[in-house]
């Protein structure tokens, strides 16, 4: 496949892979989701990113069919990435789609069940040495010597073949034996400590260079022994030599010129022609070491390479447990013609309420068989909130990951919509939605609608018919649908298909907030209860002239209702 053929990757970012990376590792980058690839030949995280995704499950992407479904898709990638034990592993989280095969889905869920279940296997102690192991991982940039290390780590931690096939795959000795080679060759040659003659080597070669950088101070000092001629001379330069450096004797008289035409001359031959002679031993030792280093990391290569992948995709598979284990997420019934779920909590709040709700058929406890549920209550009952959790667990399962809630059944979508509340009311507005939410509702596929507030971007009357329309419409094409509105009474006889479902505000708390069963009741039109607003405005009143006004309000809305709310509150 040509570079440019993947979404996102023009001229200049192609250019930019060839050069750095070659067309052909490249394209390996791309197909396998390497963000860090990518991202050191130059493309920024962002570009990556995108492109990765498209690359990875493009009928997946397509799935988020609005601004909104895409915008909660982010905020599930990037709260799963805060679990992340590597960044490459975060960098990978974030660049999961949804999954267009459905034996990609049950793979990926099994694989995130099987690694949860091997986390919470683990003993405290063991968990921070995994921690650790992937902390040492990252710290050297995912080196091949670091992943070995972090390979033998994770091993010994607990999570080996039974757990993690890639870990199994290894051969553990083999990849011991590599690990010492593997830290030994640098780009920068050999390292010290692969090899005791080398090192020695290298400690004469720093005594012969320190000598040549100070030649003047050395012949200052064996002059100060009291040497008579050039012959006295050359025996006591090598005694000097002998006794304050690792060189020998020897080693300096083999190098010794002996044509010098004074001391300074003969100094400065000797350590000159000792340097030369010590650098090409150095030289010819490395060579033969290095070449011994790379046999042995030639022979362990298959297991070097299991380890560096190994390494990558439990980081991955590890990570994803650690965040369905914090977030007691749980695995989904797959399949089906529904939206169904138990115990459904929202990820984005600190201490959600659980609901049971469902649309289409299902098996679980809310009632099923309607396609369409119209949802009505009070100003911040939850209703956005609800709609999000839906749209949040229908994601989650798209991309084979478990869910919040305590049991879920989901189907298979084709489109995901959902829309927010948009408190814009304009012609433009109105006009930009319905070309946003209509589109995959005539589309070939399942679709799922997520819809909240039309009254908000038109009037009220024109809100209801446009929702009675969009309502027929799901129904008529086979999707499913929660429609948010506070235009019940508005509308025209639902489909049999279609019911109403409503969330009721119950009164006020101590602290005058409203309080509120989250649990939408079934079949039930909820109440706005102005009178628990207007209650806690009267309570809250700043001054006399402002109550009067608030207490007015309280008469309009139903003055002995209001009362009964303060009454209950100071009880």
């Amino acid at each position: 496949m040509r570079l440019q053929e993947f979404w996102g990757v023009g001229p200049k970012t192609s250019d930019r892979l060839r050069e750095t990376l070659g067309a052909e590792a490249a394209v390996d980058a791309i197909e396998s989701a390497d963000v860090r690839a990518l991202t050191d030949a130059g493309v920024t995280r962002g570009r990556a990113t995108r492109i990765l995704r498209r690359a990875n499950d493009e009928a997946g992407m397509d799935a988020l069919a609005t601004r909104d479904a895409r915008e909660v898709y982010d905020d599930l990638l990037a709260l799963a990435s805060e679990y992340a034990l590597t960044r490459h592993a975060a960098d990978r989280i974030r660049v999961l789609t949804p999954l267009s095969d459905p034996d990609a889905v049950t793979a990926r869920l099994d694989a995130v069940e099987a690694a949860r279940e091997a986390w919470e296997s683990l003993d405290d102690a063991s968990r921070d040495a995994v921690v650790a192991a992937f902390d040492a991982y990252d710290d050297a940039d995912g080196t091949e010597r670091a992943a070995v290390d972090a390979a033998l780590a994770l091993r010994d931690a607990g999570l080996d073949g039974d757990t993690f096939d890639a870990l199994g795959d290894i051969d553990p000795d083999a990849v011991r034996e590599a690990a010492d080679a593997l830290q030994y060759v640098t780009p920068d040659g050999v390292a010290a400590g692969a090899d005791d003659r080398l090192d020695d080597v290298r400690a004469r070669l720093d005594d012969a260079r320190e000598l040549e950088n100070s030649s003047f101070d050395v012949l200052e000092r064996v002059r100060e022994t009291g040497v008579r001629d050039l012959e006295d001379f050359r025996r006591a330069f090598a005694d000097y030599v002998d006794r304050e450096t690792r060189l020998s004797r020897a080693a300096v008289e083999e190098v010794a010129p002996d044509d010098a035409r004074d001391a300074a001359d003969f100094v400065s031959t000797s350590l000159r022609a000792l340097v030369d002679d010590l650098e090409r031993r150095e030289t010819e030792r490395e060579r033969e070491v290095e070449d011994d280093l790379r046999a042995a990391i030639a022979d362990a290569r298959e297991d070097i390479d299991r380890a560096v992948a190994a390494v990558d995709d439990v980081a991955v598979d590890l990570s994803l447990a650690r965040f369905a284990a914090a977030h007691d997420l749980t695995r989904p019934i797959l399949g089906g013609d529904g939206l169904a779920v138990e115990g459904a909590r929202n990820l984005f709040l600190d201490d959600p309420e659980p609901v049971d709700y469902a649309v289409g058929d299902h098996g679980l406890s809310p009632p099923s068989g309607d396609r369409v549920a119209v949802l009505t209550g009070a100003n911040s009952g939850g209703k956005t909130t609800l709609l999000e959790t839906c749209c949040s667990v229908a994601l989650l399962a798209a991309m084979g990951l478990p869910v919040p809630a305590d049991r879920a059944e989901v189907g298979r979508f084709d489109a995901i919509v959902f829309h927010r509340r948009h408190a814009s009311f304009n012609a433009g507005v109105l006009e930009s939605t319905l070309k946003s939410i209509v589109p995959p509702l005539t589309d070939d596929g399942r679709t799922l609608m997520l819809v909240d507030e039309f009254e908000a971007i038109t009037e009220p009357g024109r809100a209801a018919d446009l929702l009675n329309g969009l309502v027929d419409l799901t129904v008529e094409r086979g999707a499913l649908g929660v429609y948010v509105t506070h235009l019940a009474d508005d509308l025209s006889p639902l489909p049999d298909a279609a019911r109403i479902d409503g969330i009721f505000a119950e009164g006020l708390t101590s602290d005058l907030d409203l309080r509120v069963d989250y649990q939408p009741r079934f079949g039930t039109v909820g109440k706005s209860t102005p009178e628990f607003i207007v209650s806690r405005l009267v309570a809250n009143a700043g001054d006399r002239r402002e109550r009067r006004g608030f207490e007015h309000l309280a008469a309009a809305v139903g003055e002995e209702a209001v009362q009964q709310t303060l009454a209950d509150v100071r009880e």
